[in-house]
């Protein structure tokens, strides 16, 4: 079975100010244009049945579509560095979602993720590239940022067993709702008093 994975979806304008990022560090392995997203829950290799369930209880999340934008690049592993990655913007709707999307996993029986969510989107692995020449390229590019976008679905994907990086395949698409503005709710709430005056 392939491994498994709950993202986010990087919209076309986001991802080519990401792919702007590319060059400038020895011995990087870029990641393709195609592949960004942000991990919302790591799943790993499951059995069909198991995966059959994961979708039946994704398919249930019933969650607003949220707003939100890249901003601030840095690295994991700060004497060995062994990733780049482009930093989201907290939103809580995102953090909600991810943290429902971890409870559904335990109550399947997969065990926790042992990481902290931190919404990045991965830009390149790092195998061989000095500290000094990831410090750098850092220092030149703290100011980057994209206009905000919606997310508007999460997706299942499926990645080969590799070293990371895809490519990667949609397995399943779960939309989330319209925002609903709190004058929807107003409007609404008042309307039955309308027609008893």
């Amino acid at each position: 079975m392939p491994r498994l994975f709950t993202a986010l979806e990087i919209p076309r304008s986001a991802a080519l100010s990401l792919s702007l990022l590319r060059g400038g560090l020895p011995g990087a392995r870029w990641i393709d244009v195609e592949n960004y997203h942000i991990t919302l829950r790591f799943i790993g290799d499951v059995d069909g049945r198991t995966a059959d369930e994961i979708v039946d209880r994704l398919d249930r999340i019933d969650r607003p579509e949220f707003t939100l934008s890249l901003n601030g690049i840095g690295s994991f592993g700060s004497k060995k560095p062994h990733s780049v990655w482009a930093g989201v913007s907290p939103a809580p709707e995102m953090f909600a979602l991810q943290a429902e999307i971890e409870r559904i996993c335990q109550r399947i029986g997969l065990p926790p993720d042992p990481r902290k969510f931190m919404p990045h989107v991965t830009l390149a692995r790092l195998k061989t590239c000095r500290v000094d020449d990831v410090v750098n390229y850092l220092a030149g590019r703290g100011d980057f940022h994209t206009a905000p976008f919606l997310a508007s679905r999460f997706v299942l994907l499926s990645s080969k067993e590799s070293v990371g990086g895809g490519p990667y395949l949609t397995e399943e698409v779960f939309p989330l709702h319209e925002a609903r503005s709190a004058s929807n709710f107003v409007t609404r709430d008042l309307q039955p008093l309308k027609s008893m005056l």
